[in-house]
Parts: C-alpha cells; structure tokens; sequence
C-alpha cells in the first residue's frame, strides 16, 4: 500500500482530482480483496479487539493476523491503542464498515441465489 492513500486523506475535496481519487478507491478495495482482511474488517466494526480476539474471529494464524493488520494500519484504514501490553484495533470511519457490509450483502445474495434490490 503506498503512502499516498495514508496522506489521501485531504480535507478539501476540490483539492483531489478525480484519477487520485479513483487510484486510492481501488488501493482500498485491493486490499478488502483478501479473505482474511475482510473478515478481520468485519470483526473489527463489531468493535474493537486485540490481535487474539481477532485471530479467533478469523480463522487464520496469529502471524498471518499480525502481518494483515499491520498492512490495514499501514493504509490508515484501522487505529490501534495500547491497553497495558495489548494493542487493541479498531476500524477508522463508518465508511469503512459500511463498505465491508456492502461487499458481503453482495456475496449473501449470490450466494443465496437472492434478487438484487436497492
């Protein structure tokens, strides 16, 4: 993930131009294109959670979880804070979450055979 989808983040929308715009949409949903960092993301708007909770949430191994939340914080898309030792994670905005719950809905009707609505 490079740095500039991290530093995307202008707060005036006149200052991105619309090729920026769609280069770091498709940076974020390259990254929602892994099984286990979509289910890390989906844990995660639950609410916050440590690397433990999150490696039994998902199913993978405890490197694997590290290595994944690592690329997610890398590209701002999760905040982390200690808590003793632990470091607890938790997805930065609504919007986020709310892209994971669409990209699932999306798997839910096809694979429920489901009619599309809007």
């Amino acid at each position: 993930m490079s740095a500039r989808m991290h530093l995307s983040g202008a707060h005036d929308p006149q200052e991105r131009n619309e090729g920026e715009r769609f280069t770091v949409a498709a940076e974020v949903l390259g990254l929602l294109a892994d099984r286990t960092r979509l289910a890390l993301l989906e844990r995660l708007a639950a609410g916050e959670a440590d690397v433990t909770t999150l490696t039994e949430a998902c199913g993978a191994a405890r490197p694997s979880v590290s290595q994944h939340l690592a690329r997610l914080r890398l590209a701002g898309l999760v905040t982390t804070r200690k808590e003793g030792r632990r470091v607890i994670y938790a997805v930065r905005d609504g919007h986020l979450k709310r892209l994971v719950d669409e990209a699932l809905g999306v798997a839910d009707h096809q694979l429920g055979n489901l009619p599309p609505h809007d």
